[in-house]
């Protein structure tokens, strides 16, 4: 598996066909997103969680996407270094993953690494995000419970709305709640639930918010008692947004891979056609323009 793995992230055209094989035997682990703001503490949250399901007997994979190094390109591994007490159990695999300049908090590879996980058969994955700010969003598209994080003193609460946040948690954390001003962000927060009620957008599962310390562990029972009423929700009732969200991380993935393979193609032309630089040039003089060639590059004349 984890060579598998590392095939995904590295030579992603070898590790297609296995992907393939493995796609009937995908769909039964639970995926868990968590996102927030650098420093919030995404990772010592997932060491916790970890705990929790281990302590009901669930194996638990986790998909940490780290920032990349400037100097190797591979990922940093912070989150290793808070999880190591887990870094023996066999029912725990931990995974870092390098953003590699992806934007909206997930790279290409997560997709593939998150299919191997499940068809190995975890009950749990746990998908930690880079943390990159407003655009990371993209984890909504993925796990079925997503977890926003934030502390008291960030602003985070006034960035919330703009970032879209409000509307892709099913569950905000507020961690680190002994520090001063937790009760404000709380208020903060459920203030503006509220004022979505009136933006015409409703929402059949409502956001919480629950108050944790991940240091201590306060509030950590009640986000735990939390997700689970979000999975069994989901689960037993309203298995047709659980269908629908599937549904629409497959039609996102499957242009996802269209994209990916058309730029590949693209630029394998332009390595191949002598006659690149020519038209090019065509473009910078005027001769030709940049919408035509594009057409050109594609072989549809009828691109809109």
């Amino acid at each position: 598996m984890a060579r598998l793995l590392r095939l995904i992230e590295d030579q992603p055209e070898v590790a297609r066909p296995f992907l393939k094989q493995l796609h009937p035997h995908t769909g039964k682990a639970y995926l868990i997103g968590l996102t927030g703001s650098p420093g919030v503490g995404k990772s010592s949250l997932v060491d916790r969680l970890i705990g929790e399901f281990r302590k009901q007997n669930l194996t638990v994979a986790v998909v940490a996407v780290d920032p990349t190094s400037p100097f190797s390109g591979g990922a940093l591994l912070g989150d290793r270094v808070r999880m190591q007490k887990h870094a023996t159990d066999p029912g725990v695999f931990i995974r870092s993953l390098a953003t590699r300049g992806a934007f909206g908090g997930l790279t290409p590879a997560v997709q593939g690494v998150v299919q191997v996980l499940d068809a190995a058969g975890f009950d749990r994955i746990l998908i930690e995000t880079v943390g990159v700010g407003q655009d990371e969003v993209d984890i909504v598209r993925l796990a079925q419970t997503t977890f926003v994080i934030t502390v008291p003193g960030l602003g985070d609460e006034i960035q919330a709305i703009k970032a879209g946040i409000m509307e892709i948690a099913d569950i905000m954390a507020v961690n680190k709640c002994d520090r001063p001003g937790a009760e404000q962000t709380l208020q903060q927060l459920n203030s503006m639930l509220e004022m979505n009620k009136f933006t015409g957008r409703e929402r059949d599962w409502p956001p919480r918010i629950v108050k944790i310390s991940a240091r201590t562990g306060e509030g950590l029972s009640e986000l735990m008692e939390t997700l689970e009423a979000h999975r069994l929700f989901l689960t037993r009732e309203r298995p047709d947004l659980l269908a629908a969200k599937r549904r629409n991380h497959f039609t996102e993935l499957v242009l996802d891979l269209v994209k990916e393979e058309t730029i590949r193609r693209v630029q394998q032309t332009l390595t191949t056609d002598s006659s690149w630089e020519e038209r090019l040039a065509m473009v910078l003089t005027g001769e030709n323009d940049p919408y035509t060639l594009a057409e050109e590059l594609l072989g549809d004349r009828e691109m809109e």
